[in-house]
């Protein structure tokens, strides 16, 4: 059965120019306050990352209403990177949640006005307990620029909202200054695409940082054979493997690969009489088994050399695995 579809309005060409004027203008506007908070970063951004990627606990990042859906991605932001963070309500902090901030932690207080009356508790907590505080404001001489430590001053710049009262790109450049911090805590930290898939083990990004070793095959069940076997030995090999390819290994190395096509290429009354080394496809291309997987798939749909299978062998050319386009099917890369 057909899903029904939706009856979409019709509109005008002044109706449509209409609203994507409002739309681009709208992300003009925001894109001028990112390139203002761009410009306006000084050595407090560095003393803020220095700070940051010194403590020994977690970065609490905190701030009410629309700044606290902010913050709650700067802080997953910054979790998904290596730098450990939770955010905590501030309104919820003043009632018992103070306690999920220790020594050790940093607190990261998000708030346009910086006058924000539910963080009043949380910046109380922070200078009884002499935690670091780092402010993101863009009021000066607010209560929160006053009490922090170190200030992250967003730049005056106009709202997207047409009446000037909602927040959009003020919380456009919130959102921009975490991603900064984030990526810079990231790179002074030497955080990884092994680290990054730590903490992404799902879906297909997960997938994509799986290394060669975590999806091939190995073991005594490999299809190898030597240069010499002959043919009709070399076809058992391969059927009873089932990866439609055997190996050529020549004193330890790798030397060629005979598959389908190569038998396809060598077919013929003697065939059987054959060796693999008559047959075989030499120098066949590898990969090595710390290789991410989805090197191994861009390898395999080259469109120069399409395969299916791909032996994987370490720094001597040593055969250690076999990884067929199927495994990586199955692992979500595909």
């Amino acid at each position: 059965m057909t899903a029904a579809m939706i009856s979409l309005p019709s509109l005008t060409q002044a109706q449509t120019a209409a609203m994507l004027a409002t739309g681009r203008a709208t992300l003009a506007t925001e894109s001028a306050g990112i390139s203002a908070l761009a410009a306006a970063l000084d050595h407090n951004f560095a003393l803020a990352v220095a700070v940051l990627a010194g403590i020994n606990g977690r970065i609490i990042v905190s701030g009410m209403g629309k700044s606290g859906h902010i913050a709650r991605k700067i802080a997953a932001t910054l979790a998904s990177t290596g730098t450990p963070s939770h955010f905590v309500h501030p309104a919820e902090a003043s009632h018992g949640d103070l306690g999920m901030i220790v020594l050790g932690d940093a607190v990261l207080a998000l708030s346009n006005s910086g006058e924000t009356a539910e963080l009043a508790d949380l910046i109380a907590h922070t200078r009884r307990f002499t935690l670091p505080l780092i402010a993101i404001t863009a009021g000066e001489n607010s209560a929160l620029a006053e009490a922090a430590d170190i200030v992250l001053m967003l730049p005056q710049a106009q709202e997207a909202c047409p009446i000037g009262l909602a927040p959009t790109t003020s919380t456009t450049m919130q959102l921009a200054l975490g991603d900064a911090l984030a990526v810079a805590l990231l790179e002074k930290n030497g955080f990884t695409p092994a680290d990054f898939r730590v903490f992404h083990p799902g879906g297909k990004l997960g997938a994509r940082l799986r290394r060669v070793r975590d999806v091939m095959h190995s073991g005594p069940g490999l299809p190898l054979v030597a240069p010499g076997l002959k043919m009709h030995e070399v076809l058992l090999k391969i059927t009873g493997a089932g990866f439609g390819c055997a190996g050529v290994v020549d004193d330890g190395q790798l030397c060629g690969i005979v598959t389908d096509g190569d038998l396809r290429r060598a077919m013929g009354p003697d065939l059987l009489q054959k060796t693999a080394a008559d047959v075989m496809t030499a120098n066949p291309r590898t990969i090595g088994p710390d290789a991410l997987a989805a090197e191994a798939l861009a390898i395999m749909n080259d469109e120069r050399r399409r395969i299916t299978s791909l032996f994987v062998v370490d720094d001597a050319r040593a055969p250690v695995g076999l990884l067929h386009v199927h495994d990586l099917l199955r692992a979500g890369l595909a």
